[in-house]
């Protein structure tokens, strides 16, 4: 039985690292393709990508370190105040991203994303169609 419970410590260990992995590299990327862009100082959609490449990179960062979470708490540390813990935790974690998801998706997680707008034309007239 210990020999289980060291793979699984073990295997929650590389869970968690891959979901802090993923936000650092996530971060790093974000930024380089920011820093990459000309005049990013000056260019809203840069800022824009910058702040959903960083958001995604958490959100997946998140999804990883709460199945760690879950499978060392539920297999591991399975006394009532470990899985308190880890409630509070989950909810935490869940509320940020779902926060996240609205601030990098533009819309509840429940509604259907906006279809692009079609900018009009000065050809367009209001009765065309």
């Amino acid at each position: 039985m210990s020999l289980f419970l060291a793979v699984i410590t073990t295997v929650t260990l590389v869970i968690e690292t891959l979901g802090v992995m993923i936000i650092v590299a996530g971060f790093a990327i974000a930024t380089w393709r920011f820093l990459k862009h000309r005049n990013f100082y000056d260019n809203r959609n840069a800022y824009l990508e910058y702040r959903h490449g960083i958001g995604r990179s958490i959100l997946l960062g998140l999804d990883f370190l709460i199945a760690g979470d879950l499978i060392k708490t539920v297999i591991v540390m399975n006394s009532g105040e470990h899985v308190a813990t880890l409630a509070a935790v989950v909810l935490i974690r869940a509320f940020l991203g779902f926060t996240l998801h609205v601030e990098v998706e533009g819309h509840w997680p429940w509604r259907p994303p906006h279809p692009p707008q079609r900018r009009r034309s000065h050809d367009d007239e209001p009765g065309d169609a």
